[in-house]
């Protein structure tokens, strides 16, 4: 029987996840929505460079794949919202920037072209493409999955939330990993391909704005902002999130111990405060 008491108590819920052991893909993603409030589900990637591996995944995982060439942020906005199992090869990837990141097609005048509305020239749109990460040579194919559902140890994790939202999961990573200040890196017209590769590469988590290409193909448009861990560090992060939640009463940093983020009423102020009636 659900205890749906404790799962409305975020001390009670933090307590008992602790207490559960080691936490399992499942509850990390129930402790983000249930005491961050996160409206998505985290996706879980992961890149194939091994034929035998890939096999194996199409053996025994129900994917499913794009009836034609889709964005890379087209395979992650379903997997967050709609909680597909999906994987993609190269010639069902159809973005050039993915692509290019992804090691699926080399640096040419369509890439460079493709980047002339945010720079001054084409040499400073050749100069900034050339800057950007590139996947290992060798790449077959990606899935993308659900965190809760995902059939792998994921390569990279990706999230959307709010602002806030990220600027909780940033702060307790910094503190999981014992690292600070948390970089933040962001690049032109590849935010979620280049996010994720970049990720990948460089071992490094980032939150990163949106660009206007994952606005428009990677249903963002509701102004949320990318959060991209490695896949080896979302435990510890949530696991000390949870430790913190049972320390201060509660998850958030705006309030401490008292309510979710984005309690948005003026901080501290005296006349939003309430008390117990006196006995008469």
């Amino acid at each position: 029987m659900i205890d749906t008491e404790k799962l409305l108590d975020d001390v009670a819920f933090a307590k008992a996840m602790l207490e559960s052991g080691d936490l399992k893909n499942s509850d990390m993603v129930f402790a983000l929505r249930n005491l961050l409030r996160m409206k998505y589900y985290p996706v879980a990637i992961k890149f194939f460079f091994s034929q035998d591996e890939l096999d194996q995944f199409k053996k025994q995982v129900p994917y499913k794949t794009a009836t034609h060439p889709l964005t890379l942020c087209h395979y992650v906005a379903s997997s967050r919202q709609r909680g597909d199992i999906l994987l993609a090869t190269a010639d069902k990837t159809g973005c050039t920037n993915a692509k290019y990141v992804l090691g699926w097609k080399g640096l040419d005048e369509g890439e460079i072209k493709s980047h002339l509305k945010y720079t001054k020239n084409k040499e400073q749109a050749e100069r900034f493409v050339k800057t950007k990460k590139i996947m290992p040579s060798g790449l077959l194919a990606y899935a993308t999955a659900p965190l809760h559902k995902a059939p792998y140890e994921p390569d990279v994790i990706h999230g959307m939330s709010d602002v806030l939202q990220a600027y909780h999961l940033g702060n307790d990573w910094c503190a999981a990993q014992d690292i600070h200040p948390f970089e933040m890196t962001m690049t032109m017209n590849s935010s979620v391909c280049h996010g994720v590769v970049s990720c990948y590469v460089s071992k490094k988590p980032n939150i990163t704005p949106m660009c206007s290409s994952s606005y428009t193909a990677g249903k963002t448009e509701q102004g949320g902002i990318n959060w991209i861990f490695p896949g080896s560090h979302l435990k510890p992060t949530v696991k000390w999130m949870l430790e913190r939640t049972v320390r201060d009463g509660g998850v958030s940093f705006p309030r401490t111990g008292e309510t979710y983020p984005g309690f948005n009423i003026c901080k501290l102020c005296p006349f939003l405060s309430f008390t117990k009636p006196k006995e008469e």
